[in-house]
């Protein structure tokens, strides 16, 4: 069974964008331990080990989830909106949902017509956004619009559901998982007395941009970084490993090489990993990544950024599939690279 704070980061109601709701989870978390808590401007929250290093490691993940925003409610009451991040219609559709309103979050269901009165055409094309609909059983028009506003939030309900063999099942693996990383590999690293200042973030906006990764990585101006986010299973049916790569649920961390990863920071990690006797997995990257790495790394005058995934199945659905082993050894390992890292370890390539 997951601990709590992996099963309140999990279960508790995100707004895909600020994730007012989760930061507050996750700075409960980090207060415990960190010397430093701090939540800036753009939503970000901030934990930091031993602030007054004379170098600093930025160890990110981001805490929103792909969702919907409210565009319009029609004459019938029914709510139409647009995607916030990348979705496949295919799975959105017939999903249970909450409305992120001011005061609380209301329950509804995505929907479009049923299939028997579906035309032969509609039958064999994937249906786009706005041809569905959200249905909170409102009777009106004006019903809908005393609880719901334009902006407002949509998000899958939140599930956590535990299968065989140490998996999980349920909302926004990505990227709570990767926050649930960072900030327990922060709380190893305060029982180790790091030479270097450790920062942790959870930060927002990634699926629409990277955007919080930019923010807090120009505040903290890392000289070394490890953005952690959920990578691609190759271990279920239908996916070439022969284009995708190897990479297997259960089968420890993995860590990339390629355009993004700073090469001594991927060795210092393999070296780190041996030391400890842990399993990892090795994955390639020809370009810049699609998570917090990019933007991490060409933040200011450039960091050394590392990328340290967790292998998820399902990636973009309501039923992400992670092993807790996995996310126990990512933490260790970007623990113990924190403590490997010493004020005068080069990353110069």
């Amino acid at each position: 069974m997951p601990d709590q704070f992996l099963q309140d980061l999990l279960s508790t109601p995100g707004t895909s964008g600020f994730e007012q709701n989760i930061q507050k989870v996750v700075r409960e978390f980090a207060s415990s331990f960190a010397d430093e808590v701090t939540t800036d401007v753009h939503g970000n929250v901030i934990a930091c080990v031993n602030p007054g290093g004379s170098r600093r490691i930025l160890l990110d993940a981001h805490c929103d989830q792909i969702g919907m925003i409210v565009r319009h409610v029609d004459d019938k009451g029914f709510i139409r909106v647009s995607a916030v991040g990348g979705w496949d219609m295919q799975i959105l559709l017939g999903q249970k949902v909450q409305v992120h309103t001011e005061s609380r979050s209301i329950p509804g269901v995505i929907a479009r017509k049923p299939i028997h009165l579906l035309s032969d055409g509609e039958r064999k094309s994937v249906p786009k956004i706005h041809e569905l609909w959200v249905d909170i059983g409102s009777a009106s028009k004006e019903e809908t619009l005393q609880v719901v506003r334009i902006g407002d939030s949509v998000t899958p309900t939140p599930s956590l559901t535990s299968l065989r063999n140490g998996l999980l099942s349920g909302v926004a693996m990505d990227d709570r998982t990767g926050v649930w990383v960072v900030m327990n590999a922060l709380k190893q690293v305060a029982a180790g007395s790091p030479d270097l200042a450790v920062y942790a973030v959870s930060a927002v906006q990634e699926e629409i941009g990277l955007r919080g990764a930019q923010t807090s990585a120009y505040n903290v101006n890392p000289d070394v970084a490890i953005a952690v986010d959920v990578t691609h299973a190759t271990d279920c049916p239908g996916i070439d490993q022969n284009e995708f790569g190897d990479i297997k649920i259960g089968g420890g961390p993995v860590v990339v090489r390629g355009s993004n990863a700073n090469p001594r920071v991927f060795d210092l990690l393999m070296t780190t990993a041996a030391e400890q006797s842990m399993d990892v997995q090795i994955s390639a990257l020809a370009r810049a990544a699609s998570n917090d790495g990019a933007a991490i790394q060409v933040s200011r005058g450039g960091c050394a950024a590392g990328l340290v995934t967790i292998p998820n199945r399902y990636m973009h659905s309501p039923v992400e599939v992670v092993s807790e082993s996995d996310l126990e050894q990512c933490a260790k390992l970007i623990s113990e690279f924190c403590l490997a890292v010493k004020t005068d370890t080069s990353f110069i390539p």
